[in-house]
């Protein structure tokens, strides 16, 4: 299971991100199609960005699934963040609460 404050790599554009908050599907966690690796780690060869999954994300917005999951972006790409196939959303912030 990959931990909190876990950085990682796409292996198919520039995209960045660290873990906020793990979950068990985050070993699942995609960007552009191919799986993120960990920063030190060497890219394979012959990966290429899936342009189903190409939209890109935005550098320091935080990316959550519905198992809890939740990265966030230190460098952006091309790549979609997904959990296998399904894309990940951005999180909204909280509203403040009025001050009258």
């Amino acid at each position: 299971m990959i931990k909190n404050g876990t950085r990682l790599q796409s292996q198919v554009c520039d995209t960045q991100v660290i873990v906020v908050r793990s979950a068990d599907s985050l070993d699942d966690l995609r960007a552009g199609g191919a799986p993120m690796v960990p920063i030190v780690s060497d890219v394979a060869e012959g990966l290429a960005l899936d342009a189903a999954l190409g939209d890109g994300n935005l550098m320091g917005k935080r990316y959550v699934d519905d198992g809890g999951a939740e990265v966030l972006v230190t460098k952006a790409g091309a790549g979609t963040l997904s959990i296998g196939s399904t894309p990940l959303s951005i999180k909204e912030a909280k509203p403040l609460p009025a001050s009258d």
